[in-house]
């Protein structure tokens, strides 16, 4: 039952599932793609209890998706942050499990007890959970097992204590964003193209140096070129030649420095001309050296450190409702001793850094 500060929230509030807002995002749209979500990936959680997250928007389907797919129980952490208040967390995610008929098998939580640790075989790596600490990794059964939700190479050590996992002998399971059934590699051109035209530039018939040094590279070439932009890729920033670039685009693998610092902003600069843009898609960014050089930067507000520039969720639920579906799946086929194979749902985060192997 929906309590009352969650109903004096909404009053106030308007819901993000509101159809008058954005009518891809209407309950009965979510509930069609959370059930065609759970027939490709033949998500089964019976049995089994979760830990996850009540959040807003699209990111409320994760808990509504572990308790349609006939979870045992599943608890659902929620707290206030810049996305939404903990009453419009409570709200939305009771609100859409509800409209399909699970919201008696989800308990919003605003304190994680030793008791429900204790009970939990799936724990998910999102962000009002985070970070899974040493001391809640303690408190977790030995068959327990951490869903990464995205895949295993994105792993961020700040996220969740590794070591603790590795003592207790407990999984961290990653997603293969790239199986059939999962397939949000597919989203990343269209939503690096999102955040183009919210910069203000078409795509088309743009001029684009893309930097990437991962497996982004051929989702996000393909979906700048198929949207009419005419795409250089580099995998160094240093590679990067004089052009007439509108927009140079930073999707860069994180690592303990700034991918873009001060000699990487001096040769960028040299490098364009006036008025062009960087573009934060993934990759930290020292904004201040870019300003200096007189370069433009997008988006206005940086990402937290290691995250992405803009959210899936920009694109509507569908790429989040797969890539959750898809992330719980996975930590369910650890659970039960699924087989490891080359091209299945799982991938297990090892110390190694990039070292995974794949399960079905």
């Amino acid at each position: 039952m929906i309590g009352a500060e969650a109903g004096v929230a909404f009053g106030q509030l308007r819901s993000r599932f509101d159809t008058t807002f954005r009518p891809g995002f209407s309950l009965p749209r979510l509930g069609a793609l959370m059930g065609r979500a759970l027939t490709e990936t033949l998500l089964d959680l019976s049995e089994l209890t979760v830990l996850t997250e009540a959040a807003t928007g699209a990111y409320a389907v994760t808990a509504v998706l572990a308790a349609m797919a006939g979870a045992r129980h599943v608890y659902a952490f929620t707290k206030t942050t810049r996305h939404g208040t903990s009453a419009e967390a409570r709200e939305q995610t009771l609100k859409l499990a509800d409209s399909v008929g699970v919201a008696n098998r989800i308990d919003i939580l605003e304190r994680i007890t030793p008791d429900i640790l204790r009970q939990t075989d799936i724990i998910t790596n999102s962000g009002h959970l985070r970070p899974l600490t040493a001391a809640l990794i303690d408190e977790l059964p030995r068959e327990a097992v951490i869903a990464l939700m995205f895949e295993a190479w994105e792993f961020r050590s700040e996220d969740l204590d590794m070591d603790a996992c590795l003592r207790r002998g407990i999984p961290i399971v990653g997603v293969n964003e790239r199986h059939p059934s999962v397939d949000v590699f597919s989203f990343l051109g269209p939503l690096c193209v999102k955040q183009l035209h919210d910069s203000g530039l078409s795509v088309y018939k743009n001029r684009i140096a893309l930097l990437c040094d991962n497996d982004f590279i051929g989702s996000l070439r393909s979906g700048l070129a198929s949207s009419g932009a005419s795409v250089d890729v580099f995998e160094d920033v240093q590679t990067l030649y004089r052009d007439q670039w509108d927009a140079i685009i930073v999707a860069l693998r994180p690592t303990a420095e700034p991918r873009i610092g001060s000699p990487e902003a001096a040769h960028l600069a040299a490098c364009a001309p006036a008025g062009a843009i960087v573009v934060q898609f993934w990759g930290d960014m020292d904004r201040t050296v870019l300003s200096a050089n007189g370069l433009g930067v997008w988006p206005t507000t940086p990402p937290g450190l290691g995250h992405m520039g803009i959210l899936l969720s920009e694109l509507g639920p569908e790429p989040v409702v797969r890539l959750q579906a898809g992330g719980l799946r996975a930590a369910e086929w650890v659970r039960r001793s699924g087989a490891v194979s080359s091209d299945g749902f799982a991938q297990i985060v090892t110390p190694a850094s990039g070292s995974i192997a794949n399960s079905r």
